[in-house]
């Protein structure tokens, strides 16, 4: 791959550029959830089981999360815009190796490359905007970020489910994968055209230690819990639910005890110094379980349960994607105005939209549609549209620039490991409520009222923020 010389750190990100960075971040995580809906297609074709399959989904989730923090340390180091475009063909390549995957174990290794390619693109898309914005232009740029991340969690299984139905050339599922792969030929070719260089001023050494530990701990999590329920929680899933938190303190005091050596570690403590970087990750965390978790646990109902086909599955989530786009145009505007309320009152709106999904699950199961779910799924989208453009404003408002590259790393691998947390956990608690009451309309709607703690959590949470933001 061609690379130009790198250009000043002072250089303004063009319009252009700001739309090359966001398709460039909008793949990763589209690709996330796209395939949600296409999981029981490459089932049959494959002939995959539940651990297999739910391998496909937790492969990616580890592999991206683990990486994250180490790919905004080398893009600090060797330049953001040369790792962008390195990601972006190793994210594009992989992706193709993914559609054309003969077996299930060839699918599960190509999505962990896929996964750990993603770590490496998008991290380099925050520390540009943060490296090449300022002021009003790096708000509106963040806002547009969030407003994307968060349609791109929505569009990704409604396209999934698109591309499923739609049996492109007799594709079936691995369409999901191969779109890939022009769309990751138009991002490689505008960022390569558009984005300037930029890097830190003051590159730090890979932290070897920090790395090792911290793809430990998120592995030591997230494996068991994404596969102990389908595999029947052997020996090595409590093993390693026990290793996490051992690895998870010996990380924390070797990121301490180099950041008193005058060295910069991989997670430095220091970052939580910032009230930003604390609030906002507090935000973001529960809401991105309950993201995760809602998102997978719909796709499963609606498919296994209430037998939809995937277009008509992808398509029910539809308000939830209109209102998300509009609350997030919108919300920066609010946000100017009324401050640290928009956060209140958009979980509040949460918390309305989860009780109305609940009512409708209770009252109509199993013979609903896709508009008995319109209501609810619209006010949610009002709700997370509003949020999380302002949850990675929250976050990297004071971050100096030297610190934009492990900052965002940081941020994404917190918003990353909490959308693979949620779809494990809170897809576990379904798929076990499920088969224990044999009542899948009441197991969905018990699941329901678990959100509802969540969405009280970030609420309380909101109340400690300052009025103006």
């Amino acid at each position: 791959m061609t690379e130009v010389a790198e250009r000043p750190t002072s250089t303004t990100l063009s319009g252009t550029g700001l739309l090359a960075l966001l398709l460039c971040a909008a793949l990763p995580i589209l690709d996330f959830f796209i395939v949600n809906v296409a999981l029981p297609s490459m089932g049959r074709e494959l002939r995959a089981g539940p651990a297999l399959l739910e391998l496909v989904v937790a492969g990616y989730g580890v592999a991206f999360a683990v990486l994250l923090v180490l790919g905004g340390r080398l893009g600090d180091t060797f330049g953001r815009r040369r790792l962008l475009l390195i990601a972006m063909t190793a994210f594009t390549v992989s992706s193709i190796a993914c559609g054309l995957a003969p077996n299930a174990p060839v699918l599960v290794a190509a999505r962990i490359l896929q996964g750990a390619s993603a770590a490496l693109l998008n991290p380099q898309v925050l520390a540009t905007l943060h490296a090449t914005t300022s002021g009003d232009r790096r708000n509106r740029a963040l806002s547009l970020y969030g407003a994307m991340a968060g349609l791109a969690m929505v569009a990704g299984q409604i396209l999934g489910g698109l591309l499923v139905a739609a049996d492109l050339g007799g594709s079936g599922w691995r369409a999901v994968f191969l779109v890939n792969g022009p769309v990751g030929l138009i991002a490689f070719v505008l960022a390569w055209r558009t984005v300037p260089a930029t890097r830190s001023d003051r590159p730090a050494p890979v932290d070897l230690a920090g790395t090792v530990l911290l793809a430990v701990t998120l592995t030591a999590l997230l494996v068991p819990l994404s596969e102990g329920r389908a595999a029947g929680w052997p020996l090595w899933s409590w093993l390693c639910l026990a290793v996490c938190p051992i690895a998870a303190i010996t990380l924390l005091r070797v990121e301490r005890r180099q950041e008193r050596a005058g060295r910069l570690p991989l997670l430095p403590p220091s970052l939580f110094s910032f009230s930003g970087v604390r609030l906002g990750l507090g935000l973001l965390v529960p809401f991105s379980i309950n993201f995760g978790g809602f998102m997978f646990v719909m796709a499963i109902a609606l498919q296994q349960a209430l037998r939809f086909g995937p277009i008509q599955a992808g398509l029910t989530l539809a308000p939830l994607a209109v209102t998300h786009l509009l609350a997030s145009l919108i919300s920066p505007r609010l946000i100017g105005r009324f401050g640290s309320r928009v956060i209140q009152v958009a979980s509040s709106i949460h918390l309305i939209a989860l009780v109305v999904l609940g009512i409708t699950v209770l009252r109509g199961w199993p013979n609903l549609t896709a508009l008995d779910f319109a209501p609810a799924l619209a006010l949610w989208g009002v709700a997370s549209g509003s949020q999380i453009p302002v949850f990675f404003r929250i976050v990297l408002a004071d971050l100096p620039g030297d610190r934009a590259g492990v900052g965002s790393g940081v941020l994404v691998t917190f918003q990353q490991a909490s959308l693979a947390l949620g779809a494990a956990v809170i897809g576990t608690l379904f798929l076990s409520l499920e088969t224990a009451q044999g009542d899948q309309g009441k197991a969905l709607a018990e699941t329901i009222a678990a959100l509802v703690a969540l969405v009280i959590l970030t609420l309380t949470i909101s109340t400690r923020l300052p009025r103006r933001l």
